[in-house]
């Protein structure tokens, strides 16, 4: 059995995981089915290791603050002829331990022993830092 294997992409458009929870109760953030999704023009090479209990992480301002389990890879058409890869998700947003993150382009692989915990029980509805602030103190071993 493979090892699974996470993705991280920035949440464009979105300053908090509460942008992110908000956006995804609308309409554009679903497929026909109603099930949550992200359509990227990339298919991941390394599906079965997705689909092997993968997540996408959410960067919001260089800091990943949450995640979701990936539950389904589907093809998309947007009418244009376009293959597309839409990222079925769970709809439940798991906050994480704040990790900084360097700007880049589509989404990257990251490993689970790579990848930010989970925030422990009980911690999800604390005020969460601004997430400049969050960089920060990760970059200097606080969080």
């Amino acid at each position: 059995m493979a090892q699974h294997i996470n993705l991280v992409k920035l949440c464009v458009g979105a300053e908090s995981v509460e942008d992110l929870l908000n956006w995804q109760q609308t309409p554009h953030a679903k497929g026909p089915d109603g099930r949550i999704w992200h359509v990227t023009r990339m298919w991941p090479k390394r599906e079965a290791e997705l689909l092997d209990g993968g997540s996408l992480y959410w960067v919001f301002k260089g800091v990943i603050l949450a995640r979701q389990r990936v539950i389904d890879l589907t093809e998309v058409d947007l009418g244009d002829g376009v293959r597309r890869c839409a990222i079925v998700l769970d709809p439940e947003v798991q906050r994480t331990e704040p990790a900084p993150r360097r700007p880049f382009q589509g989404w990257r692989y990251l490993k689970p022993e790579d990848s930010p915990r989970d925030l422990r029980k009980g911690r999800e509805s604390e005020d969460t830092l601004p997430p400049e602030l969050s960089a920060a103190l990760a970059d200097i071993g606080v969080i």
